[in-house]
């Protein structure tokens, strides 16, 4: 098979995991700036090596010009959450997304395999623009746990290495595993809110210093050196509280200084 085939083939997948990882960030990001709590905590992406394809193509005897249609995970996107319920609300995010359309879906976290392997899969179609025009290209999307994707990888390199002969004593100690990891998600859940809520606030109070130190580098070109450093001393002061209404009270007067050095910069002008 020529290596340009392969290339013309493989590009476009590679341009839809670039495009979702910017989006599904971009999520993350959108949350957690508005000082929400975001369901995904980690986003990765890849187009399957050409070997894989391969290796798939030669098990399931598909020919080059059947891949595309008869192989649904050339194209892959992993999404990363903290807690089993996020996975759900990540699902539902994705179906009620008008740039995705779901071809089919696997709920591995409510049925996991007899393996004890755990994750959600979606296929979707996703429309990419071309030179060529729009091409419809299938995705795999996997949603798991910080913990179901730890197990996964071990068990995906143990699969690599024995290739379908794995000893038994370690398929044994990989199902005692993947039942700790349930019981490891199952725990953390209990906590849920707490955990969220304490991140919620430690989001908050570092866009709040962001600010606040942001403020200060502006007042640098307009405030003089004294003032400057009195403000830096009591910014310090207030930090070492560790208390959000302060910090956020404290950025909310410098803005009002800052605001004062404005207007008095624009009367200056006129």
């Amino acid at each position: 098979m020529e290596i340009q085939l392969w290339r013309e083939l493989l590009e476009p997948y590679q341009l839809v995991v670039d495009e979702l990882m910017v989006k599904f960030r971009y999520l993350m990001k959108e949350h957690r700036a508005s000082g929400k709590y975001s369901p995904i905590e980690e986003v990765n992406g890849r187009v399957k090596k050409i070997s894989s394809i391969l290796e798939k193509m030669q098990k399931k005897k598909i020919k080059f010009e059947d891949i595309e249609n008869k192989i649904d995970d050339i194209a892959g996107i992993r999404i990363i959450c903290q807690f089993v319920e996020d996975i759900y609300t990540v699902v539902n995010i994705i179906k009620n997304r008008s740039d995705m359309t779901v071809k089919e879906e696997k709920d591995y976290v409510s049925n996991s395999k007899e393996s004890g392997y755990q994750s959600y899969h979606l296929i979707v179609y996703y429309d990419i623009i071309t030179l060529k025009g729009t091409k419809k290209i299938k995705v795999e999307i996997q949603i798991r746990t910080l913990a179901m994707n730890f197990w996964a990888t071990i068990e995906h390199s143990l699969q690599y290495k024995y290739r379908q002969n794995m000893p038994s004593y370690i398929r044994e100690r990989l199902t005692g595993a993947a039942a700790a990891v349930v019981a490891l998600d199952k725990e953390m859940s209990t906590v849920r809110n707490e955990i969220m809520d304490s991140q919620n606030i430690f989001q908050v109070k570092a866009q709040i210093v962001a600010e606040i130190l942001n403020t200060i580098q502006n007042l640098y070109s307009v405030a003089n050196k004294r003032e400057i450093i009195k403000i830096q001393d009591e910014f310090y002061k207030i930090y070492k509280l560790n208390d959000v209404d302060v910090l956020e009270k404290f950025s909310k007067e410098l803005d009002i200084i800052a605001e004062g050095y404005r207007a008095q910069g624009i009367e200056n002008d006129e």
